[in-house]
């Protein structure tokens, strides 16, 4: 009884996968009349092609993924959008990933000015969490004509959403070097890379191209995507660099038209934490209140019983 029961909910389910797919290309069908296109499905529905001012194949696969979890109401928008996007005149197919390989580059931006910088719906993105607050999109194009990488794109791909990430972020490492220059922050000295993009924070990945990366790793803040400032964490004299870089990272991301983070972070093995710095005021006073996570903690206390007496 067992093996019927799974033999009727695999029929079940496979009759409900072929109902969504006809719905989903009844939408498509509609989207492609409104722009002027006639339009033929593959029989396997891994495409349609489009005729009439252009002739255009689309591919679905990644736009079948992306339908299968959101739910239905946003189907409509799908639709339009994918169709839309191809019948653009863009000569640039992102489903295809042989195409854009080297134009994936990534982005990092809070992840509360992802819908304030014009990105639209965090969830029609392609990321991941650096620190509960910082997230790293993927993007396709260089210069003027960067945009987000939309799942239904990235899921045509042959390889996972992570793996395209880190693509993309070799290839902002291969594809621009960070000016370096030492920056006097106050009697502790740290390294200020500068570059001419937004991808600055890729280099966290090659930091050791620019300083010393010792074994506990390094501190960096990010006040705006293309600068990077960092300290090797080599001492108790980082309790200092802290203080000093959340003053500087401060001011920067005020003052600057795209600021992205006025925190400072600790960055090791491949981790980034952030380590909360925050102003008080007590008494009339305004005072810097830091306060280490537990395992940098743990670490400052490992450096003071090293320290000579």
């Amino acid at each position: 009884m067992g093996l019927f029961r799974r033999q009727d909910d695999r029929r079940s389910r496979a009759r409900r996968r072929r109902a969504e797919e006809a719905d989903l290309d009844s939408l498509l069908a509609l989207v492609a009349e409104t722009l002027g296109y006639e339009h033929t499905f593959a029989r396997d529905g891994s495409s349609m092609l489009l005729t009439g001012p252009r002739t255009i194949t689309v591919r679905l696969v990644g736009l079948r993924r992306e339908a299968a979890r959101r739910p239905r109401e946003d189907w409509p928008a799908l639709a339009s959008e994918h169709l839309s996007r191809a019948a653009s005149g863009d000569a640039l197919d992102v489903c295809d990933l042989a195409q854009v390989r080297p134009l994936l580059r990534t982005r990092v931006l809070l992840e509360d000015d992802l819908s304030a910088s014009g990105l639209g719906d965090p969830t029609r993105l392609i990321g991941r969490h650096l620190t509960p607050e910082l997230v790293e999109i993927l993007t396709v194009g260089y210069g003027g004509k960067v945009r987000p990488v939309r799942p239904e794109e990235a899921f045509c791909w042959p390889i996972p959403p992570g793996q395209a990430l880190d693509l993309a972020v070799a290839n902002a490492l291969a594809d621009e070097r960070l000016t370096a220059a030492p920056l006097d922050l106050g009697g502790v000295t740290v390294t200020k890379l500068t570059g001419f993009t937004a991808a600055a924070a890729a280099h966290l990945h090659g930091l050791d191209a620019y300083l010393r990366v010792p074994r506990d790793g390094v501190l960096v803040a990010l006040p705006y995507p293309g600068q990077l400032i960092a300290h090797p964490v080599d001492g108790l004299s980082v309790v200092r660099a802290i203080e000093r870089m959340r003053l500087y990272a401060h001011r920067v991301y005020s003052d600057h038209p795209e600021g992205l983070s006025p925190q400072v972070y600790w960055w090791r093995d491949s981790r980034l934490t952030r380590i909360p710095a925050e102003f008080t005021r007590h008494k009339g006073q305004v005072k810097l209140v830091v306060t280490p996570p537990p395992e940098f903690a743990r670490l400052l206390a490992a450096m003071a019983s090293r320290r000579p007496a």
